[in-house]
């Protein structure tokens, strides 16, 4: 077993044992929604004398069924918007701030909509958050997103197109990039759509608060998330949505890249960020004010052409295909997490594969068919 394995779960169970009779108050914001809820439930299940709250405006549908699963658990829901400042006056003060809330699409503001929910709630709505944090003397935990480094620095990447997916070379032109995959010291000059944008922009008040406020804070720029009670669209969950639209026996297409399939993404599953955040709430000042890249790597990751074949596989379905030769606009042919940073402060690495991502989701559509149904199919 690898010793920063080891380490990492060492560290977990002395965590486990010394809060048992300490309590945290913890903010998660976006907490209805598939991170926030995730997180907030294996908290409470970790460390039940904890007080959660999940603050949520409901505005992703399928989000309402999670307030349920929170509440009977003893986690408090309240219903507000980070983008109002007000919202926050109601709440009592925490030790945490967990910042999962965000209009998650890529595309937002790209598609012939105006850009001002987007901005709102990942700009200004952070500000909100930080100030709230700065209230409360509150330590601070940003959810960021790969999709702060630029398109065209990606696209522009050596890469091999193998027979099922494309790949990183390990010969490339830039820095903070190998056939591991990308990591934090990538250049970050250029477009890179203005949901990155406006959380690379955050990241950057994040830092000043730090510095001049005297705020704990820690930045996660996650690749892509998955797992059970992600309410997955064309523009993000793309891998539950690929696993429902099996499991409904819907159609599919491969969009861009000549219709191939091939584009590549590393996933993580929310229990593995979950594990990850754990030891980052008890070790804060051990990471205080670092960025990391956080995602499934190499070891987890997969194209639209081999996650088709897995889900042909545990579904036992096969669903019609179409293919579309022209990319939409903010796509890349692949993107895959260079985990070392992390990994080497904390022993944490992702553990649930591609195939055990789609056994549990194929299950939670089972279980959830009469719910999901209306919002996945």
């Amino acid at each position: 077993m690898n010793i920063w394995f080891s380490n990492f779960e060492l560290i977990q169970q002395t965590n486990s044992t010394a809060d048992e009779t300490m309590s945290k108050k913890i903010l998660i914001t976006g907490g209805a929604g598939f991170v926030g809820s995730s997180l907030a439930l294996e908290l409470k299940a970790n460390y039940p004398n904890y007080e959660i709250i999940c603050l949520d405006n409901l505005k992703r549908k399928g989000s309402e069924l999670n307030v349920s699963r929170l509440t009977k658990v003893g986690i408090s829901y309240v219903h507000g918007d980070i983008r109002n400042k007000e919202d926050f006056d109601a709440l009592p003060d925490v030790d945490f701030v967990i910042e999962a809330s965000a209009e998650p699409s890529v595309l937002a503001g790209l598609n012939g909509g105006t850009p001002d929910y987007l901005m709102n709630t990942n700009l200004f709505g952070t500000v909100n958050c930080l100030n709230y944090a700065v209230r409360s003397n509150a330590a601070f935990i940003f959810l960021s997103t790969s999709r702060i480094y630029p398109i065209k620095n990606i696209e522009t990447l050596n890469f091999e197109e193998q027979d099922t997916r494309f790949a990183l070379s390990d010969s490339q032109g830039l820095p903070g990039v190998s056939s591991k995959g990308i990591a934090e010291d990538f250049p970050l000059n250029g477009a890179r759509s203005l949901y990155g944008t406006t959380k690379l922009a955050s990241e950057l008040i994040i830092q000043e608060y730090n510095e001049f406020y005297g705020l704990k804070t820690l930045v996660n720029r996650c690749g892509v998330l998955t797992g059970p009670w992600q309410m997955g669209k064309v523009d993000q969950g793309v891998m539950v949505l690929w696993i429902a639209k099996h499991y409904f026996e819907k159609k599919l297409s491969f969009i861009g890249y000549g219709g191939s399939g091939k584009q590549t993404r590393d996933m993580l599953h929310v229990k593995d960020l979950y594990r990850l955040i754990d030891w980052q709430l008890h070790n804060i000042d051990e990471v205080n004010g670092d960025t990391y890249n956080v995602g499934g790597g190499v070891e987890v990751s997969t194209s639209l052409q081999e996650l088709t074949k897995i889900c042909q596989e545990v579904t036992g379905k096969t669903i019609p295909i179409d293919k579309v030769l022209e990319n939409r606009p903010a796509d890349i042919k692949l993107y895959v997490t260079d985990n070392s940073k992390v990994t080497a402060k904390t022993g944490w690495k992702p553990e649930i594969s591609i195939r055990t991502i789609v056994e549990e989701i194929t299950e939670w559509l089972k279980e959830n068919e009469e719910d999901l149904k209306p919002i996945l199919s």
